[in-house]
């Protein structure tokens, strides 16, 4: 997971003094964790134990480098209750820190053997969005704006096409880590959990976000009080040493003391503002090889000593000057500002027949003002295999003068049920409009018989022939349609017969009226029918639930001499 901007630590370390607190603090993250008296080998049966997972829940997008100050919350081996006050850093916001410590206590009644310490969900919030930008967050836990990761398109980072249709990240062509704890759409689409009891899974709720990182975290059979079971979990977020080394950083700091502080008051890493928007990233570091079963991590190089028994830092090179192109700044009349539906009605559809309704949207600039040439993807998102023309789920096409766009026809498919159709413009700060969609059954239009044949019967025999009918819409069949057959009368308004033919029930009774379903394809053959003593000529009717009808002529005679 990523914030949408990392600072390498080779470029954060600027000054000696940094550097060395870093050697500091990479050493010190790897001491083992002390293991619980209780641990034990094997898999978790409790209840609530978490499944397994194996890729990276951020997609290995960057993330923030800095490192915890040389100076800790309180001295180790001092008690680590809360403290009223302490260091800047070690101040994490009210509404941050209380979902961090919900999950711990969810995770402990729910996966007791993972023995999640909230301060490890305290150390990946850290890197990876600077405890949601300072704790910007709402009375419910919710950031005030999406905290979005850069798009995963290959360059630069890793190669991850869009699996949301837009729905988390706003962005329909790539996938982007999303919320506090940095998840992409397809991990938190399995991951995802609701934390604060709303209903909903908002990976952008600080609650429901950290909640998902520790389920995450405490996949398979992880004992999170063992050294090596951390680390594994720490790289399953991402598959980076410099992302483990820099999180078990803050995992030790924290252990050592923190506090609360204010929402909203919370320390940004550095190079941030306290501004919604965020520096341009760096690329994620490609993971170094994995450390040999049963070794440990490398060290660095001790430093040269100096008098008196400390250590000399080595000089930081100076980084040779860049020339940065010229940017240019659109003005307020070429900026996207909004996107927004431009009248589409109800979107609605039969099984395999298109939608009356298409899709229309409109981009406004900031200034209000219809925004034309913008490009924008529409998507179907959901289960469903309704599809735009050309077989297509997804298409991109420009606004024209009016700033509108309209999506092609939408044809429905077989599956039934509700879906969206998004629609996103804008790339740096992604526009979105979202839909519902839905597809309804077939229902049968017309009962017809298959057959011609004339159906007599002597008094007292059955029928010879069966009668087969077929129910279907505009032409096709239509499978699982509920269909009532009666022996009914000449009248004018028509009554069940009391004489005549009939079926039989299942003890061999007659029963002059069935209910059946058709089906495959929307055939029905009817059981067979008998006549009783009573010569004449008699009328079977055949009605769906929709009111279609079809009527079949029973003769009863005796056979010619």
């Amino acid at each position: 997971m990523a914030a949408q901007f990392g600072r390498r630590l080779r470029r954060g370390a600027t000054t000696t003094a940094v550097a060395a607190a870093a050697v500091a603090a990479l050493s010190a993250s790897q001491a083992p964790a002390a293991p619980h008296p209780d641990s034990a080998a094997g898999d978790r049966t409790a209840t609530g134990a978490t499944p397994s997972g194996d890729s990276a829940a951020t997609g290995n997008s960057p993330y923030y480098t800095d490192l915890p100050p040389l100076n800790t919350p309180n001295k180790p081996g001092t008690s680590i209750n809360l403290p009223v006050t302490g260091s800047a850093e070690a101040g994490i916001p009210a509404s941050v820190l209380a979902a961090y410590k919900k999950a711990q206590q969810e995770l402990a009644g729910t996966d007791a053997a993972c023995r999640l310490p909230w301060q490890l969900l305290a150390a990946i919030g850290k890197v990876e969005s600077g405890q949601a930008r300072g704790g910007k967050v709402d009375a419910n836990g919710t950031t005030f704006s999406p905290i979005l990761g850069p798009a995963l398109n290959g360059q630069g980072f890793a190669l991850i096409k869009d699996t949301d249709g837009g729905q988390y990240d706003g962005d329909a062509t790539h996938d982007r880590a999303v919320g506090p704890m940095q998840f992409i759409p397809s991990t938190w689409a399995t991951w995802g959990q609701d934390g604060n009891g709303d209903g909903r899974k908002d990976p952008n709720n600080i609650y429901d976000a950290a909640l998902a990182a520790g389920r995450y975290l405490c996949a398979g059979t992880r004992d999170l009080s063992l050294a090596a079971d951390l680390d594994r979990a720490v790289l399953s977020y991402n598959h980076s040493t410099e992302y483990l080394r820099t999180v078990r950083s803050w995992f030790d700091y924290y252990n050592r003391g923190t506090h609360e502080v204010p929402d909203g008051t919370g320390v940004l890493p550095a190079g941030t503002d306290n501004s919604t928007s965020s520096p341009s990233p760096t690329p994620t570091p490609t993971p170094s090889p994995s450390t040999p079963s049963g070794g440990t991590s490398p060290s660095p190089d001790p430093e040269p000593s100096k008098p008196g028994g400390g250590t000399t830092p080595s000089p930081t090179p100076t980084p040779p000057p860049t020339t940065k192109p010229p940017t240019t700044t659109p003005t307020p009349s070429e900026t996207l500002g909004s996107l927004e539906n431009a009248g589409t009605g109800s979107l609605t559809a039969t099984a395999g027949e298109a939608f009356t309704e298409r899709v229309k949207v409109r981009a406004r600039n900031t200034l209000g003002a219809p925004l034309a040439k913008t490009s924008v993807t529409f998507a179907l998102v959901g289960e469903t295999d309704t599809r735009f023309a050309g077989g297509k789920s997804t298409v991109t096409l420009a606004t024209g003068a009016d700033g509108t766009v309209t999506a092609p026809v939408l044809t429905a498919g077989e599956k039934t049920g509700t879906f969206k159709v998004t629609a996103v413009a804008g790339t740096t700060k992604p526009r979105a409009v979202s839909l519902t969609a839905s597809v309804t059954a077939r229902v049968a239009d017309t009962i017809a018989r298959t057959g011609d044949k004339a159906l007599t019967a002597a008094p007292g025999a059955e029928f010879a022939e069966r009668v087969e009918v077929r129910t279907t819409y505009k032409g096709t069949g239509v499978a699982d349609t509920a269909v009532t057959a009666t022996m009914i009368t000449d009248a004018e308004t028509p009554a069940e017969n009391d004489k005549g033919p009939y079926f039989k029930d299942a003890d061999g009774n007659p029963v002059r009226t069935l209910d059946l379903t058709t089906g495959a394809d929307g055939l029905l053959e009817l059981p067979k029918i008998y006549a009783d003593d009573t010569a004449g000529t008699y009328t079977l009717r055949l009605t769906t639930a929709s009111g279609a009808t079809v009527t079949v002529e029973l003769k009863v005679e005796a056979p010619a001499a």
